[in-house]
């Protein structure tokens, strides 16, 4: 029997079963590798970031040239008996830091500071074994999608490459009249571990949001705060150079008063050293005073990045600037409170911490402003 059918109703054509674009067809299927490479790498920055932090203890606590030695296999395992201390003091004591500065250090003063510079160690070798380990699963599982590789490569590359620095550091403190390693290395050691730490936590505000949502969201850029936010990155980098620079001099603890330095607002001495550029790495009041200058800088951009981006049209983006802002000046008050107490180890290692948060809410607010994600009207 035949079905009525209504006279408007197209006879020669039947409803096709639709269904819903789904989109996405990059990521289709690789929910579980977001979920796992993501983690894998928060595991890895939170490992760096201690790594920064025991850094900078070492540094503190005069612990960096306690090894004489770079053994990446040996050098796993500390001394096992007495004689093998012995043998590890002895060694120190052929230094020029425990010549003129250490000379009558006992066995257990020794200990305390080998302890320091072999934890930095080991956890740098287990940051480059985790890395390992996650690579190769994620290879053998074939579970990285193409453009992802070379990024998990670079982490390793970057990691070993800043093992390296880290004994290039560490060797120009063994010979001649050293008894601190070179204030430059020691910058470029903490400014590798700043891109590194910087490197992996934009691959994991990556990781957060699917290809689609990045394809749609680099439409609505805010190309003007994703600018100013560049310019406080870089601005907030070359600080923590120079601040890296004050620690390898101790010169955070020449000139204690503050809002001068010695009763003077540019320290009479700050060129005596010569040649000339030596003073920009060496003397200790010029490096101090060019980090006071910086931080008064970063600061005034940091409030004027604020006010330009009270009219931006993403929320987060105007969180981002103020968050920004107002960590800026708890860094500069943690400056000056390190300054005036002559650089503690726990006011300095705090003021390390903080410039840590500094460049991870800059990095977070140029990431809102790179790939707005998607807000109510109301928003």
């Amino acid at each position: 029997m035949s079905k009525n059918r209504s006279i408007f109703e197209d006879v020669a054509t039947e409803k096709p079963t639709t269904v819903a674009p789904t989109g996405g067809l990059i990521d289709q299927g690789r929910e579980d590798w977001r979920t796992g490479v993501a983690t894998w790498m928060k595991i890895l920055f939170a490992m760096v970031a201690l790594m920064v932090v025991v850094g900078g203890l070492t540094r503190l606590t005069d612990s960096g040239l306690s090894i004489t030695e770079w053994n990446v296999i040996k050098g796993a395992l500390p001394p096992m008996n007495e004689a093998a201390w012995l043998i590890e003091f002895e060694k120190y004591k052929a230094i020029p830091e425990y010549q003129l500065q250490n000379k009558g250090m006992d066995l257990s003063g020794f200990k305390s500071i080998y302890w320091w510079e072999w934890g930095h160690r080991q956890l740098g070798r287990l940051v480059g074994l985790v890395w390992f380990v996650g690579l190769v699963f994620f290879v053998a599982t074939k579970t990285i999608p193409r453009g992802w590789q070379w990024r998990m490569v670079l982490v390793g590359l970057l990691g070993g490459l800043q093992g390296a620095i880290g004994w290039w550091m560490v060797s120009s403190g063994l010979t001649g009249r050293m008894v601190d390693v070179a204030s430059y290395r020691l910058a470029t050691h903490l400014g590798l571990a700043f891109i590194i730490l910087a490197t992996l936590f934009w691959f994991i505000m990556k990781l957060n949001r699917s290809e689609m949502e990045m394809f749609q969201a680099r439409r609505t850029r805010d190309d003007a705060s994703a600018r100013m936010a560049k310019i406080l990155l870089v601005l907030a980098f070359a600080q923590i150079l120079l601040g890296a620079l004050v620690a390898g001099i101790d010169a955070g603890r020449g000139y204690i008063d503050w809002p001068m330095m010695g009763g003077e607002f540019l320290p009479s001495e700050s060129f005596d050293y010569q040649p000339m550029w030596t003073n920009l790495f060496e003397n200790p009041a010029l490096v101090q005073f060019n980090h006071r200058m910086l931080g008064y800088a970063l600061m005034l951009v940091g409030v004027f990045a604020w006010f330009k981006s009270r009219g931006a049209a993403h929320r987060k983006i105007r969180i981002g600037f103020k968050a920004v802002m107002f960590m800026l000046f708890i860094q500069m008050v943690l400056g000056i409170f390190t300054v005036l107490y002559a650089a503690p180890w726990y006011f300095a290692i705090v003021h390390q911490v903080g410039a840590i948060f500094v460049m991870l809410l800059i990095l977070q607010t140029l990431f809102a402003a790179t790939y707005p994600s998607e807000q109510s009207v109301r928003g």
